[in-house]
């Protein structure tokens, strides 16, 4: 079936297995499938272990989330996509700055393409830009005029517009992409860190709680998790603020609501 919005808090961490090996990836999947909702599949460990980590992550119980990023023409990008969804792969992201025309191109092949294997619906982000990227690569490097959560939230229209699913976008976009593009819209969050942890090369970073609250659905984790000397503890940490924010923002709507 096609990804649906999240109920619970697990469910919404999307654990980012960076590795260069199938068995280090595999050791973090058996310890942490029952404490997050997705594994991310990235570049990293595509390349280093192919397709195969699909298998190895839906034999032990979890599901994929592929982080493609593609990016290239209309045709190559959906045939790519296409080639995704023949190797069970429902839960991927292209990039936006690929255009209208790949989006489209994209999202037609690829729900033409599950229907004939009778295959559930795929669900395809788009994603606005890295979170490693600041103002200044926005504006002097890209030469893009504006405010980067404006052109974020640009980019996240054209996705929508395009029958896409949802985004990737950081949190600082997620609030006014929520609020103008509706609640069925996903968005997932990168750079996702906790209080606790080390930010390293991400600019745009949030925590858990702040992620919650600008209306994030899915939040993409790494580091924070696969790092500490205790992952399942850093889990359960990340569980329990996600289960906090959650609380506030119903008490907050319920309060809303009262007035």
């Amino acid at each position: 079936m096609a990804v649906k919005k999240p109920i619970f808090a697990k469910e919404r961490i999307v654990l980012a297995l960076d590795f260069d090996s199938l068995e280090e990836a595999e050791k973090y999947v058996i310890l942490l499938k029952d404490y997050v909702g997705y594994f991310k599949i990235g570049l990293q460990l595509a390349v280093s272990c192919g397709m195969q980590t699909v298998e190895m992550i839906k034999n032990h119980g979890g599901k994929v989330f592929f982080d493609a990023k593609f990016n290239d023409i209309p045709n190559t990008v959906a045939k790519a996509s296409a080639s995704l969804l023949k190797k069970g792969v429902t839960f991927f992201d292209v990039n936006a700055s690929g255009g209208s025309k790949m989006m489209l191109t994209t999202a037609k092949l690829c729900r033409e393409t599950a229907k004939r294997l009778q295959m559930p619906k795929p669900t395809i982000l788009a994603v606005t830009m890295l979170s490693s990227f600041g103002q200044k690569t926005l504006s002097e490097e890209l030469s893009v005029k504006g405010n980067i959560e404006d052109y974020g939230i640009h980019l996240a229209k054209i996705a929508k517009e395009c029958d896409l699913d949802g985004v990737v976008a950081s949190a600082s976009e997620s609030a006014k992409i929520r609020k103008e593009l509706g609640d069925e819209f996903l968005i997932m969050c990168p750079a996702v860190r906790p209080s606790w942890s080390v930010v390293n090369d991400q600019l745009r970073a949030v925590s858990p709680s702040e992620a919650i609250k600008a209306g994030v659905d899915f939040m993409i984790i790494g580091r924070p998790i696969t790092s500490h000397d205790n992952p399942v503890a850093a889990a359960k940490l990340i569980i329990n603020e996600i289960e906090d924010a959650l609380a506030q923002c119903r008490q907050q709507v319920k309060e809303e609501f009262l007035k």
